[in-house]
């Protein structure tokens, strides 16, 4: 119970910051959704860079490092490295710049005025909001299989307990724990919905940085325990490399070129995340980003390479799990080679990167209170304060669905797979609506529609594709095999994902929203001159001078949106 007691000090400090940020807060909307827009360089870098690492970047990464190998660091770090700063240079600091001299809250709100459209940003509300839920699901599930692993039950051998339980009427071997995955999964949902429900976002930037403090230290500490206790990575690396089955794991070998290609495409998603544009306005100057654009690849080596890496080992150590059970290895060789006070310490970092999924539930509250509530005059009857109340309701609703629907997926699904399949892929392939929204003057509202309906149809067909060709699925390490035999390699199935001739999902949803934005601005009306050079002036640098927005300009651009 030593590690189960350090991991729950570890969330009572976290609960703790956020009820002194609420403490600290004025209550008002803009302090409750963005901070005052007031974090500074460094609270801004560590939050923003800390709200992006989820149980993703290191129960995901270790998991599927496990089953694929080394070249995952290629897959996400190095893409990630690049792309993600490159984004937050080129539309993070544009919208932070529109934000502030707007008044806008959400990426909905800026769509709603740049295009003058009402009900189109409604839709485009409702696909980002269904697309972010199993992010939230992915935190869940993460804080499940942590505390569950954690607290794994011990014979006087120092060997897991082994006992018998009936699932489904069927009894079945398991390991006994102290803390099961629907408890752990509780304890994490109750912890991050109260204190994002207190401290909004000034509490969960302030957690967010306590949190990539503790895990930007994880990689590196437990990289050397777990070395010195295993006699050396030198020694476990030649031993991979001896054993035919895991030799492949050391190369590329288990991840076709057309799906590494696939996965540059993946980081695009980062600034079409709700909480990660909605972080970008909460800096306070435009100079909080010059840090994080630096630092960022740095904080992403640190902590996607020890935990690849570990993948690797693990797959040494623990041989034949499968998708769902792989993504506690990183946990297993924690509790296993280093002692229980270790092992709770480096635990609580985990955690730490698990329970970034706060940024995910403030992003959906927020976007509802703003892009529904206060759009259809909610705000405007009822006041300030029951905005924020009522996104404060839809914290407690929102975590109790992705505790609902992560219990049913427990062993059903890797948390990489879950991400990249029904989070990522949608986020990224609705970057060309945001990069034509803000560098694209003729782009309509029409053109942002047809991509946005194009994302949903391509993301419903990925999911029932994915569900029909369950049982042809091919166990992993196997080639793909045809989804409907008579289209050749149109469609293939893969032992977690759909691939179209051979590529990702993604690739073919970037392009075809690319495609049908640029077709339906084309043969649609602009918007009015007005709003043209609201966002386009014909003075060069004029749309650089950001000011803070008076209360006039903040009624006259929501009047604009209805």
């Amino acid at each position: 119970m030593i590690p189960a007691l350090i991991v729950a000090l570890y969330l009572a400090v976290v609960l703790y910051i956020g009820i002194f940020a609420f403490r600290k807060g004025t209550g008002s909307r803009d302090d409750y959704f963005v901070a005052g827009r007031s974090l500074g360089p460094y609270v801004f870098l560590l939050a923003i860079f800390g709200t992006n690492m989820t149980a993703f970047a290191i129960l995901g990464s270790s998991g599927l490092a496990y089953q694929r190998g080394i070249g995952v660091y290629g897959l996400m770090a190095s893409a990630s490295g690049l792309v993600i700063p490159l984004c937050l240079f080129l539309i993070g600091t544009r919208l932070w710049a529109l934000g502030k001299r707007f008044g806008h809250v959400t990426q909905v709100q800026f769509f709603r005025d740049r295009w003058e459209c009402s009900h189109i940003g409604t839709v485009i509300f409702a696909l980002t909001a269904a697309m972010l839920v199993p992010y939230i699901i992915i935190g869940i599930m993460g804080g499940g299989h942590t505390l569950e692993a954690l607290t794994t039950v011990t014979g006087p051998d120092g060997k897991p307990v082994i006992e018998e339980v009936l699932r489904n009427g069927v009894a079945v071997r398991e390991t006994r724990h102290w803390v099961s995955y629907e408890v752990g999964g509780a304890i994490v949902a109750l912890v991050v919905m109260s204190y994002v429900f207190f401290g909004g976002m000034r509490g969960t930037a302030w957690v967010n940085t306590f949190q990539t403090l503790l895990f930007l230290g994880f990689g590196a500490i437990a990289f050397f325990l777990i070395s010195r206790n295993l006699g050396g990575f030198d020694r476990i690396m030649a031993e991979l490399a001896a054993d035919p089955k895991t030799a492949p794991l050391l190369t590329r070998q288990r991840i076709p070129p057309q799906e590494f290609f696939s996965y540059t495409l993946i980081p695009l998603s980062a600034i079409m995340f709700p909480h990660i544009a909605i972080m970008c306005m909460t800096a306070e100057r435009m100079a909080s980003f010059k840090k994080t654009i630096i630092l960022y690849p740095i904080c992403i080596l640190l902590i996607w390479l020890p935990c690849v890496v570990l993948g690797v080992v693990a797959a040494h150590q623990f041989p034949g799990l499968g998708p769902g059970a792989s993504d506690d290895v990183i946990l297993r060789l924690l509790t296993e080679n280093t002692d229980a006070v270790l092992a709770g310490v480096l635990g609580a970092a985990i955690m730490a990167c698990v329970m970034a999924s706060d940024s995910q539930i403030l992003a959906l509250c927020t976007m509802f209170s703003q892009d529904v509530f206060a759009h259809y005059g909610g705000a405007r009857r009822f006041g300030e304060r029951a905005q924020v109340w009522t996104g404060r309701l839809f914290v407690i609703l929102i975590t109790a669905v992705a505790y609902v629907v992560g219990l049913r997926l427990e062993d059903k699904a890797g948390i990489f797979e879950l991400a990249i399949r029904f989070a990522f892929s949608g986020f990224a392939a609705l970057a060309p609506v945001m990069l034509a929204a803000l560098f694209w003057r003729r782009s309509t509202k029409w053109g942002a529609l047809a991509a946005t309906v194009w994302v949903a149809l391509a993301m419903a067909g990925t999911w029932w594709l994915y569900d029909a060709s369950a049982t042809i699925a091919p166990r992993p390490g196997q080639a793909p095999v045809p989804i409907f035999p008579a289209l050749g390699e149109l469609f293939l199935r893969s032992p977690s994902n759909i691939l179209v001739y051979g590529y990702l999902p993604v690739l073919p949803m970037v392009l075809g929203s690319a495609f049908f934005m640029i077709l339906g601005s084309l043969v649609t009306r602009p918007p009015s001159s007005k709003t043209l050079e609201k966002y386009f002036p014909s003075k060069p640098g004029a749309e650089s001078r950001p000011t803070r927005p008076r209360p006039v300009e903040i009624a006259v651009g929501a009047q604009q949106s209805r």
